[in-house]
């Protein structure tokens, strides 16, 4: 049994410590919006937010997340900066097959609430993630209009 805290809600789940959070997110929590991608933390598909600092879920066990710890996956995204980022993303039409985009928006916002301004070098430094159909000029867009920076690029 583990106890977590997402989204808010403090959730008693049937799972093994050793279980990556992300099946834990999906399949004992039903939130499906974290998506299963590579397994090895290198595409982001799966990031979530653990005290507020983006994480790849899928590297991180069950086990080392303490009760405390505060779990915000897409579908928990409310705040000013996941709103904005959301509102950016559909207004430049960033999604192409949209796979990797909650993974997108995690990162951006976790980006955008450590730097409410944002510069092109801080934008590639901190969006790790990959998306194959190559979106990345829109992403960079996306983030610049959800911080109200002038375009960029």
């Amino acid at each position: 049994m583990a106890k977590l805290s997402i989204n808010g809600k403090t959730l008693d789940l049937q799972v093994d410590g050793d279980t990556p959070l992300l099946w834990a997110i999906r399949e004992h929590a039903d939130l499906t919006g974290t998506k299963y991608g590579c397994g090895v933390g290198q595409c982001g598909a799966c990031s979530v937010h653990i005290n507020g600092e983006v994480q790849r879920s899928c590297l991180v066990q069950v086990k080392d997340v303490k009760p405390t710890d505060k779990i915000v996956t897409i579908e928990g995204l409310a705040d000013d900066s996941g709103r904005a980022v959301q509102k950016a993303w559909l207004e430049l039409e960033v999604a192409q097959c949209g796979y990797c985009q909650t993974g997108q928006i995690m990162t951006a916002a976790a980006l955008l609430k450590g730097k409410p301004k944002p510069t092109d070098t801080d934008i590639d430094a901190a969006m790790t993630n990959i998306c194959r159909c190559g979106t990345y000029q829109r992403i960079r867009q996306a983030i610049h209009l959800a911080a109200g920076n002038k375009q960029q690029g």
